[in-house]
């Protein structure tokens, strides 16, 4: 390796570790802040909590009502995820493996998808949903974690059957062959074999919609207006600013800590599929 060689290997490694600090130092300031009586910001932001101050944690959970924006958060994003696969699994799989008319037709919408900003259409899908109310006499579609949980689900289709698409086309042929010659038809073969391998593009779906269904903000604060009802970032939200008010940094950080954990966990078990799963192609026609 020559001279310039090592120079650009210690210029990447030198800008990787400084992008690592820039993401961990604030992440692990929230941490340590998240401990901290109320007294101790007003001396020193940057120093060491002088002690495990837990009861943070627990008025943030009950005072500022985070355990029901977390539990609705729970209910919104496992529901999303459920209704999520069931569609796109067998969609991906068959515009993957199968040739019928208006495929390609079908490819080009999904993919247009991925170019249409949620943001954009909120107010239209809102209205949709007051206009329906409206039809039935009651406006049970807002304040409604099933309905946020499909909004959820249909927004994130076009880049979820693009994922699993291309994994789908690089599964060999010989095992679906493999299959129907054992007697299996195309549904047990979808569900029983070709599912299963594309394992690691599964769990990357999930993971990336994952942090977007449970970070999600615009959706949620538009649909769901009853405080009840609200998930975890909309009751971030308030609590930072009532807390700002109240001067209660401690309760704000572990706010912040409760919305971060579930990520970072999941991140930590999967991130070795994850990678899998990212080292896909396009479509393929």
């Amino acid at each position: 390796m020559n001279r310039g060689d090592k120079l650009y290997r210690i210029f990447i490694y030198v800008v990787l570790i400084l992008f690592a600090l820039s993401i961990i130092v604030p992440v692990g300031w929230v941490f340590l802040a998240s401990l901290k009586e109320n007294a101790e910001f007003y001396q020193n932001p940057w120093s060491l909590p002088a002690g495990l101050y837990f009861e943070n944690f627990a008025r943030a959970w009950q005072e500022a009502h985070m355990g029901e924006y977390f539990l609705n958060s729970v209910i919104v994003t496992a529901v999303a995820l459920g209704i999520l696969l069931v569609v796109a699994l067998p969609a991906a799989y068959v515009l993957a493996r199968y040739k019928f008319g208006g495929r390609r037709l079908l490819r080009t919408l999904f993919m247009g998808g991925l170019f249409i900003n949620v943001s954009y259409i909120v107010v239209p899908i809102f209205l949709m949903l007051v206009d329906a109310g409206n039809l039935v006499g009651t406006p049970i579609f807002l304040n409604n974690r099933f309905v946020l949980a499909l909004v959820y689900a249909s927004t994130a289709l076009p880049f979820t059957i693009y994922l699993l698409s291309g994994y789908f086309q690089t599964l060999p042929k010989e095992y679906e062959e493999a299959a129907y010659v054992d007697g299996s038809g195309y549904m047990q073969t979808m569900i029983r074999v070709m599912i299963p391998m594309a394992r690691p593009s599964v769990i990357t779906v999930i993971l990336f919609n994952f942090l977007s269904f449970w970070n999600e903000y615009i959706i949620a604060i538009t649909l769901m207006t009853q405080d009840w009802a609200k998930t975890l970032p909309v009751g971030l939200m308030n609590l930072m600013k009532a807390q700002n008010a109240a001067a209660q940094y401690g309760q704000m950080y572990a706010g912040l800590v409760i919305v971060m954990l579930p990520t970072l966990i999941l991140y930590i078990l999967v991130q070795k599929k994850l990678t899998q799963g990212m080292n896909v192609g396009g479509l393929k026609d």
